[in-house]
């Protein structure tokens, strides 16, 4: 399986793309497509029948995944949008760090 830059609930900046400029959470990573669902970026109208969900049925909108490679995370210490680094920390477990800032991202 695939490793990626982000994981589910990290705040994020999409880079290219319609909503290019847009800041969102990471609701669910999708590794066999290399997709994201990112809270309020690339909305979509959907039909929908009426259900238990959706009483009223009608049309809705949600979010559509958008690829991994258009988003990067934000850094901890600026808010900017940062190249992402792998390393051991103390306890010898393998922690994600902002290239720029040197922070870890939680």
């Amino acid at each position: 399986m695939a490793k990626f830059h982000i994981k589910k609930g990290d705040i994020v900046y999409v880079n290219a793309g319609d909503d290019k400029g847009k800041t969102g959470r990471v609701l669910e990573v999708i590794p066999k497509k290399g997709r994201a669902l990112v809270e309020g970026v690339n909305m979509v109208s959907k039909s929908t029948k009426p259900t238990a969900k959706y009483p009223q049925g009608g049309i809705i909108k949600m979010e559509a995944p958008i690829s991994i490679s258009n988003i990067n995370p934000l850094d901890p210490k600026t808010g900017k949008p940062c190249r992402v680094g792998r390393r051991k920390n103390e306890e010898g477990k393998t922690v994600r760090y902002s290239k720029q800032s040197n922070e870890e991202i939680k």
